[in-house]
């Protein structure tokens, strides 16, 4: 009889007890790219149908990672979605759905595509308008990365199986060593979010718990 399939969470479970895997590493200069920590998917009172959680404190690690990243003169960027009036710049992605919670109803200035008020944002950080699911499609980031000399790009946010695991991927094609801090990235449902960290993990960016991550950051020599 053939064994029953793993769950995403035992196969995540099976990774993290195997023996490690060579990690790319924590390279010269980073930033911190933090992906749609936006109220449609953070705030679970106001929008339950599209927001999500997986560890309450997400916020407070962002922010540390934020604070820690500006003391040491690396780039923090925060992205975020959202379209025009009626979802014209959907492209066909906006063609699955139409309901007051798809993608088209995501208008630039709306609670929706507002940050999470929880986040500490500051002035001199970057803030990104994205339409696509990678951070990196059709943004000024690749080249305001490598403006600023970054290597390394920790990316947080959500969700864990959309847009983190997307600019993960497409991080890493750009040349970029990549780190997701486990405790900032959440997606809707336990399957995907493990399966995509697990996926990460072995072939596209280094899946760390924060306080590795923080260490990490920590070691790095300030930019000048």
């Amino acid at each position: 009889m053939q064994e029953s399939p793993l769950t995403a969470r035992q196969l995540w479970a099976a990774l993290l007890a195997a023996p490690a895997r060579r990690r790319f590493g924590f390279g010269r200069r980073a930033a911190l790219v933090n992906v749609d920590l936006q109220r449609a998917y953070t705030d679970t009172a106001a929008f339950p149908a599209t927001a999500y959680e997986c560890d309450p404190r997400q916020a407070e690690h962002v922010n540390r990672l934020a604070a820690l990243c500006r003391g040491r003169g690396f780039p923090v960027v925060w992205t975020y979605v959202a379209y025009d009036a009626g979802g014209a710049d959907c492209g066909v992605w906006g063609t699955r759905s139409d309901t007051p919670d798809s993608l088209q109803n995501i208008g630039e200035g709306s609670p929706r595509a507002a940050l999470d008020p929880r986040l500490d944002v500051r002035p001199a950080d970057v803030i990104l308008r994205k339409r696509m699911a990678s951070a990196f499609f059709e943004t000024s980031l690749r080249s305001l990365l490598t403006f600023r000399g970054v290597d390394t790009v920790v990316v947080t946010g959500g969700s864990t199986s959309g847009c983190v695991r997307a600019t993960a991927v497409e991080g890493l094609s750009c040349g970029f060593r990549v780190v997701v801090p486990v405790e900032c990235v959440a997606d809707r449902h336990e399957g995907p979010h493990f399966a995509s960290l697990y996926d990460m993990a072995v072939k596209y960016a280094d899946v760390l718990p924060v306080e590795e991550a923080l260490a990490g950051l920590g070691a790095m020599p300030a930019a000048r």
